[in-house]
């Protein structure tokens, strides 16, 4: 673990974080920050008790950005931050975790996350902090990490806030530090996510797909080859039945899935452009 004075990490690619109205006096890290070299970093943050639906976006939208140069930044809670770190380690995309505590792995917070902190580390990810390694997360910990997830990024996406919530304190932050913030769209009936859909009116970015990332961060896809997609057992069920144009409600019964099942399947297909919907009938991209 090394310790960073601020003006040295001017010299790192986290020199973002020196422009911060409300900067550390510097940070602990762990792993070596030099790996992000021409990266684009990429902060996802969402509810710790998050919906299936946003589980699989955030499964979905890290593999098909895993061909491009960036690296996922969130903070080592439960939820949506789990979800996104595991997502860059299973498609090898480096991944920060700023987690609420210090680094030493007896505070990890929560604990059951320690193991997941260590695997970071070994596919040369980073943990950073800027409280004392034997600092214990609190109260106040998190809501003061939350403006360094939103300092360090190109990038923030809000996965999913409800109208009061800690992951709306780092869209705010991202916003007054002059981040570009984007928004998964979910329907405007589930209270978990009334806060991230009103983040649009406040000039936030509908994310639709991984294209949508790319154009914000101002990479071109030509830059690497998509990775063949990979469908999940669920998708694979919708697939099969799509010899042909098929409508909702027979391809529903067809898949032989739960009605939750198939909208929340069919919504993560149309996302990542393998299917889409015209005349009442789904079909085949």
């Amino acid at each position: 673990m090394n310790y960073f004075d601020i003006t040295e990490i001017a010299d790192t690619p986290l020199e973002k974080i020196i422009h911060i109205p409300d900067k550390p006096t510097g940070m602990y890290i762990q792993g070596n920050p030099y790996v992000l070299s021409n990266k684009k970093l990429i902060t996802v943050v969402g509810s710790r008790v998050c919906s299936s639906y946003a589980k699989e976006v955030v499964l979905k939208l890290v593999r098909d950005l895993a061909p491009f140069p960036v690296c996922i930044i969130s903070g080592l809670a439960l939820g949506i931050d789990r979800i996104a770190h595991t997502a860059a380690l299973e498609n090898n995309v480096p991944t920060i975790a700023f987690p609420g505590s210090g680094l030493n792995p007896d505070v990890i917070y929560p604990a059951s996350h320690q193991r997941l902190a260590q695997e970071i580390l070994e596919s040369d990810g980073l943990l950073i902090s800027e409280y004392p390694p034997h600092t214990k997360a609190a109260r106040w910990t998190f809501p003061k990490r939350n403006r360094l997830m939103a300092g360090v990024a190109d990038l923030v996406i809000i996965i999913e806030a409800k109208e009061k919530s800690g992951t709306l304190i780092t869209a705010r932050l991202a916003m007054e530090y002059g981040t570009t913030v984007a928004v998964i769209p979910q329907n405007i009936t589930a209270s978990h996510a009334y806060g991230s859909n009103r983040l649009m009116q406040d000039g936030a970015y509908p994310i639709l797909s991984y294209k949508d990332i790319l154009s914000l961060l101002s990479i071109q896809e030509e830059v690497a080859e998509p990775a063949p997609k990979i469908y999940t057992p669920l998708e694979e069920k919708i697939l099969s039945h799509l010899s042909e144009p098929t409508p909702k409600d027979e391809l529903c019964l067809l898949s032989g899935l739960s009605y939750q099942e198939f909208i929340t399947t069919l919504s993560c297909l149309e996302l990542s452009g393998s299917i889409y919907e015209k005349y009442g009938k789904v079909h085949k991209a």
